[in-house]
């Protein structure tokens, strides 16, 4: 049986807030509904709450989008496993995020604004005229997102690990606080798709800033100061392991690390608008200048993740024993039981709720998002072109279900190793999409054939270079995100390898095809789109204006 005994206090606490926000959830569908909608019944309504949210709910909801549970747990497992190359990253990399929301994102806005696209896949088969450019956007979108949810649920799992709930000897004990939670969780979102995020997010991002806020004054406090924490944690990352005979981690990145460490944060800020979650946050903003706006505030949420991952330095000093239910020693349980060893019950309740919380806010909206991209570029162009938007709805709603469900069984019939490695492969595969999303916001110079073929070539090259990555302890495939440039001793994150040379394929194609003029797709953009606001008029709009004439 499981040795770990039930810290009651912070299981009640936790139970308590998450009634209280799957509540929230439900009486969400009514939330910011305008007087004509009498019920979600269309993809602007359930997928994208209306199209109408302001500066604030988009803050909190792109918040609570980007910085997931599995960013909670992970970020500061990593600081605390192997050090900076893999845990520090992320913070430089969410600051190089932002000015590609402020310029890209905008575009992306306007044009959808303008055309009522949903998805981005949308916009590259409105774009180059071309269903199955769309269809390979769509279907990278989709498989890249399935392993991100099953994700947030390793963060829930990592919860209840550390309250004592769960058995190794109990498979039904341990899993169904999990399947409980995502029952309720696929409920909510079923009844009030993008609007039960958006406002459960305002808790889970409060909860989370004064969980962190507090750690990070009286941990160090009680620990000795920065000083004693940096030291420990350096003396443990620099001590040679017996298994690789190397150190066992990086506390500070050396000159053979720099191309790791500034490629794995160009090519993941490059890569996460590109998931569907995030332009699904994106979409449902009332204006252009919101995402602008948001461009300049979401930096709050690095400073509170560099923080976050400094409790991985902390967690080293304090001792922590990250323990799971077999006995291993599982990274992703350190910052959970740092707050459970050295905070009262009832503080250490909240925080754990708010790591709990702040997987349903992305798990829902990702969910949303996979089902639109179902929905729209896969069921509407290929199957169903008539369907009604009352259709588009109930089918999104449906897929969205079994999107939760295949995360679900994911995580509890196969390894979390799983899951991390199909994370690791995600991110890969939906870099790829870029020049097809990225260019066309810029440019129709590309063929819609060129860009299907180096996105091919994208996807072979970066799923090869990441099984060939052997972990050296556990001598599986899919070790790692790195690996050196074919021919060199050039060590880069392998999605931007497989970037430049799907950018390459591209060019060449294009060039080529272009000189055996081979027919374009139709272009259904114009170039006023890109720079349109919520003040100007939709297509549907302005084609109704010119059939009607112009008026005396």
């Amino acid at each position: 049986m499981n040795g770990r005994p039930i810290d009651w206090v912070a299981l009640i606490i936790v139970i308590l807030l998450f009634a209280i926000v799957a509540v929230m959830g439900f009486l969400a569908a009514r939330w910011r509904r305008s007087k004509e909608e009498t019920g979600l019944h269309s993809l602007d309504e359930w997928g994208l709450g209306g199209r109408g949210f302001g500066t604030w709910i988009t803050w909190f909801l792109l918040g609570g989008d980007l910085y997931t549970a599995y960013t909670f747990v992970a970020v500061p497992a990593a600081m605390w496993a192997t050090g900076a190359v893999s845990g520090f990253f992320a913070v430089p990399y969410t600051i190089v995020l932002y000015p590609i929301i402020f310029i890209i994102m905008s575009r992306l806005w306007s044009v959808s604004h303008r055309h009522g696209y949903v998805t981005s896949a949308d916009f590259v088969g409105g774009r180059y005229g071309s269903r199955w450019l769309s269809l390979a956007v769509a279907v990278t979108g989709i498989v890249a997102t399935m392993p991100y949810i099953a994700l947030q649920l390793v963060g829930i799992k990592a919860v209840l690990t550390v309250l004592g709930l769960g058995s190794p000897d109990n498979a039904l004990l341990t899993d169904l606080p999990l399947i409980l939670a995502f029952v309720v969780l696929a409920a909510y979102t079923y009844t009030s798709g993008l609007r039960a995020p958006a406002m459960i997010a305002v808790v889970k991002d409060l909860l989370i800033y004064l969980a962190v806020i507090v750690a990070v004054i009286y941990l160090p406090i009680k620990f000795g100061g920065w000083d004693s924490i940096f030291g420990a944690a350096q003396t443990k990352l620099g001590t040679v392991s017996q298994a690789t005979g190397k150190p066992a981690g990086v506390f500070i990145p050396t000159e053979g690390s720099y191309s790791a460490y500034w490629t794995l944060a160009l090519g993941s800020a490059m890569a996460l608008f590109m998931y569907p979650h995030s332009v699904t946050g994106v979409l449902a903003s009332k204006a252009r200048n919101t995402i602008r706006r948001n461009a300049a505030i979401l930096p709050l949420y690095s400073l509170m993740l560099g923080f976050l991952a400094l409790l991985g330095f902390v967690a080293i000093k304090a001792g922590t024993k990250p323990i799971d239910l077999d006995g291993s020693t599982n990274p992703q349980l350190v910052v959970p039981q740092l707050f459970l060893d050295h905070f009262p019950s009832w503080f250490a309740g909240i925080a754990l709720a708010a790591i709990a919380i702040g997987a349903l806010v992305p798990a829902a909206i990702m969910s949303i998002a996979a089902a639109n991209l179902f929905t729209r570029n896969v069921y509407r162009d290929f199957f169903r072109p008539d369907a009604d938007p009352k259709t588009e709805a109930n089918v999104s709603k449906i897929v969205s279900l079994v999107v939760k469900v295949g995360a679900l069984v994911f995580v509890i019939g196969m390894d979390q190793s799983a899951a991390i490695n199909m994370q690791l492969l995600g991110g890969i595969w939906i870099l790829q999409t870029f020049p097809a999303v990225v260019g066309g916001l810029y440019t129709r110079w590309f063929d819609r054939w060129a860009l299907l073929v180096g996105w091919a070539v994208g996807i072979a090259f970066g799923t090869i270079s990441a099984y060939n990555v052997v972990n050296p302890v556990t001598h599986a495939h899919f070790g790692g995100s790195t690996a050196a440039i074919p021919g060199t001793n050039f060590t880069v994150y392998i999605a931007v390898t497989a970037f430049a040379l799907n950018l390459i394929v591209a060019v060449v194609l294009t060039l080529i095809l272009r000189a055996f003029k081979v027919p374009q797709g139709l272009d259904e953009t114009r170039p006023s789109d890109f720079g349109a606001d919520e003040t100007d008029p939709k297509v549907k709009q302005i084609e109704a204006t010119n059939q009607m004439g112009p008026i005396a």
